[in-house]
């Protein structure tokens, strides 16, 4: 039985679920109680990842994906290119560093309005930073979060060929 990521194989995983790469769904290919063959294998965690319970080890589906397809686990973070984490349409999915992955971000922080902006009290502006190669660089102070994002835009495009912006 196989229990742990070094033991489950690419042959175990497709002798037991069947994957649509359209689609990103698994379900099972043979009856396993309580579940039917044809059924929709896992369920969404509090999260936002699709779960997979195989022989009771739980498995992210994104990583399973990966085993499915390429017939090994991810070296790296599997990364959910459109930021929808239950998406795991194969088209969507790369292999990514934890750096390559942070770049993919598209959402801000907390309340700010844009993605690397925040508003600074001391100043009464908003300031743009933005983190590479394991360092924050400020990038400067603006009067209006517009100006503060335009300007992270530019610096995000340099320095992160990874990112959706």
């Amino acid at each position: 039985m196989a229990t742990s990521d070094s033991q489950l194989t690419q042959e175990y995983l497709q002798s037991i679920l069947q994957y649509d790469p359209e689609t990103g769904v698994f379900t099972w290919a043979v009856n396993r109680s309580p579940m039917a063959a044809g059924r929709l294998a896992g369920r969404c965690d509090e999260r936002g990842y699709w779960r997979i319970t195989i022989n009771n080890h739980r498995y992210r589906a994104h990583r399973l994906v990966w085993l499915y397809v390429h017939g090994v686990w991810p070296t790296h973070q599997i990364d959910h290119i459109n930021e929808d984490k239950a998406d795991n349409r194969l088209a969507n999915l790369r292999e990514a560093t934890n750096q390559q992955n942070r770049q993919n971000l598209t959402k801000p922080f907390r309340n700010n309005p844009y993605l690397g902006v925040s508003y600074y009290k001391s100043t009464n502006k908003w300031v743009a930073q933005i983190r590479y190669n394991n360092k924050l660089k400020r990038i400067g102070y603006f009067a209006t979060p517009e100006e503060a994002r335009d300007a992270y835009v530019a610096e995000k495009r340099k320095h992160h060929p990874f990112g959706m912006l």
